[in-house]
């Protein structure tokens, strides 16, 4: 069966960025209501106005901020009354190695990709029982899988929220919730771009990125068949589980693959110049911003 979106009700944080607002775009475009969640609330209302349909929002919310996510909870209940979906999308990475970084960087990346989202999830569990049919979908990683030796912070963050959506999902199914997390690999995103031009992990550029289009559509499989788990690339995530039943062995596997992913990472940064996206002042990557 596919998912109906006529008339639902869909929060998505993270709403303005490139994941977030093509699934906005998607599920706006089967009839649903969006609740475009950002920190930058021009940017959340530029995405909700661009929407097809009508009823769409864009609201503004630190999500670090636990008073601002029960005042946009609140919001939320007076304008809309319930939630038919909410959609955990917002994360951030970092280049900065685990040696050198400060430890308020550690916090803050830890803080919003992994309590966030179990703090929304759990803020929101009133008005998703307001919903007929009450759906969480969670944006995790690969990462939260395969260790990315350079991001471990971001690397820890995906393991527990993996870990967390996975229990989550298991509890609340008795109670009516239905939940279940998309990872996918290294997508075309503006962070994507970030940490290339910052020279980050390469180990994720053993294939051209995919497209933020792809991991829509693999969170669309799951509304349509839900379960605990999808995978934009399915071959990728063969790949690094069956490589995780043997994590002793990474150490010889990663030098076999760096090669590989350095030369993947020159070819992505070739192609952001390429299309105006990024460029070298002084020997430096930098990225363009866009208009």
């Amino acid at each position: 069966m596919s998912y109906d979106f006529r008339e639902k009700t869909i929060l998505v944080t993270g709403g303005a960025g490139g994941i977030g607002s093509a699934m906005c775009r998607r599920f706006a475009s089967g009839g649903a209501r969006c609740i475009v969640v950002d920190i930058h609330v021009d940017r959340a209302r530029q995405v909700a106005d661009a929407l097809p349909g009508t009823g769409h929002a864009g609201m503004a919310c630190d999500l670090l901020d636990r008073a601002a996510q029960e005042r946009l909870f609140d919001r939320v209940a007076a304008e809309f009354g319930h939630l038919d979906v909410l959609v955990n999308n917002v994360g951030m990475t970092s280049s900065e190695r685990f040696d050198v970084r400060s430890v308020e960087s550690i916090e803050l990346e830890i803080d919003l990709n992994l309590i966030s989202p179990l703090v929304t999830t759990r803020l929101a569990i009133p008005l998703l029982r307001a919903s007929r049919d009450p759906r969480v979908v969670t944006t995790v990683s690969l990462g939260g899988i395969f260790p990315l030796g350079e991001t471990p912070i971001y690397t820890a963050s995906k393991f527990g929220l993996r870990g967390a959506m996975l229990s989550i999902a298991l509890d609340l199914r008795n109670k009516g919730i239905v939940a279940g997390s998309v990872l996918p690999s290294a997508t075309d995103t503006r962070m994507l771009r970030q940490e290339a031009v910052d020279g980050g992990n390469s180990m994720q550029f053993q294939d051209p990125p995919q497209q933020p289009a792809d991991v829509v559509a693999a969170a669309v499989r799951l509304l349509d068949r839900p379960r605990l788990e999808v995978y934009p690339r399915p071959s990728e995530s063969r790949l690094v589980r069956l490589a995780m039943l043997a994590p002793n062995l990474l150490p010889r596997l990663f030098p076999l693959f760096r090669g590989k992913g350095e030369r993947g990472m020159a070819r992505y940064l070739e192609d952001l110049r390429r299309r105006g996206l990024a460029r070298q002042v002084e020997g430096r990557w930098e990225l363009v911003e866009e208009a």
